[in-house]
């Protein structure tokens, strides 16, 4: 049971209170009514969110279907994953999946899947920092675990591992700073109440009796008044229209776009090529994600290309957009 949850039971036996203390004011007008503050309801640690026991479930579904495929199957599977752009995502559809699954069920180490879980791993590298950045902490675990299938002793797994727990201790301060708010906020109402509770009584003790006011004498009855003449009403001026809403647009326009830089390595051994992301932009203009479509070589540029691309920012929009782009490296 979580802080929010706990409230409310909180504010039921407040709401009593201060019901039995409006009741004793009318009874009473000798001394106004109190109410004793109820006693606070004991938090327990918040379980898993629904969220990661979708995910959990999703992540069991998948596995359970993983293992009732042959090693054929896994590597055919592997291979056509890996020519739809499918490398990491969507669980229990993605190619670092099925190689990882061909792995286990494999007798001998296959060439072609270790090659290929290797080309992976940056992808799911960057895919499980930009889960750690919009606080997607179920999809980032998922990440994780898939790099540490692929290679246990991989350097950026303590760093994604770390960021992970940070990530979510974070998000639980800010849930638990919140509940501390909302449980102030209604111990001032209480107090409000228990303070209007008591004006009342002190109101009803001090008024007076009302005094019965003698009859007026009767009036005879005014004489017949000559109609008044016709008043013209003064011509109202019509409303001046409001000018239409600009409509923004709904094509990206960039503000900061800048290009992404030459890697030192490649250019130091000359190597040329080709990036090709799909870029997701939120209403506000801000990149919401990066995904390499194609990439020729492999891992060489797509780094560059991602740490750029989702720092540019556009002018605002009625709706989220997506936009393509090719970037080409030469010396």
């Amino acid at each position: 049971m979580n802080a929010a949850t706990a409230s409310t039971p909180r504010a039921l036996r407040w709401g009593i209170a201060v019901a039995l203390g409006l009741g004793l004011a009318a009874c009473s007008k000798d001394e106004p009514a109190t109410t004793a503050p109820a006693p606070a309801a004991p938090t327990e640690a918040a379980g898993p969110t629904a969220e990661d026991l979708a995910a959990q479930q999703a992540a069991d579904v998948a596995k359970a279907a993983l293992a009732n495929l042959s090693v054929d199957e896994l590597r055919t599977r592997g291979s056509q994953a890996l020519r739809e752009q499918r490398l990491y995502a969507p669980a229990g559809d993605s190619a670092m999946e099925f190689y990882l699954a061909l792995r286990e069920k494999s007798d001998k180490p296959d060439a072609s899947a270790e090659s290929a879980l290797i080309d992976l791993m940056p992808y799911a590298i960057i895919a499980a920092e930009q889960a750690i950045g919009r606080e997607d902490f179920a999809e980032a675990e998922r990440l994780r675990a898939l790099i540490a299938k692929t290679d246990a002793q991989a350097p950026s797994l303590p760093r994604i591992t770390d960021a992970i727990a940070k990530g979510q201790a974070g998000a639980a301060d800010r849930v638990a700073q919140e509940a501390a708010r909302e449980e102030q906020r209604q111990r001032d109402a209480e107090a409000a109440a228990q303070r209007a509770v008591a004006e009342a009584a002190a109101a009803a003790a001090s008024t007076p009796a009302p005094v019965v006011a003698a009859p007026a004498p009767a009036t005879p009855p005014p004489l017949a008044q000559p109609a008044p003449a016709p008043v013209v009403a003064a011509p109202v001026a019509s409303p001046v229209a409001a000018p239409p809403p600009v409509a923004r647009s709904t094509t990206p326009v960039g503000v900061r776009t800048p290009q992404p830089t030459y890697p030192r390595e490649a250019a130091r051994s000359g190597v040329t090529g080709e990036v090709t992301v799909e870029i997701s932009i939120g209403a506000n203009g801000s990149v919401t994600d990066v995904r390499v479509t194609r990439a020729q070589p492999r891992g060489q540029f797509d780094r560059a290309v991602i740490n750029t691309v989702r720092d540019w920012q556009f002018e605002p929009m009625d709706a989220p957009a997506k936009l393509t782009r090719t970037f080409t490296f030469r010396p």
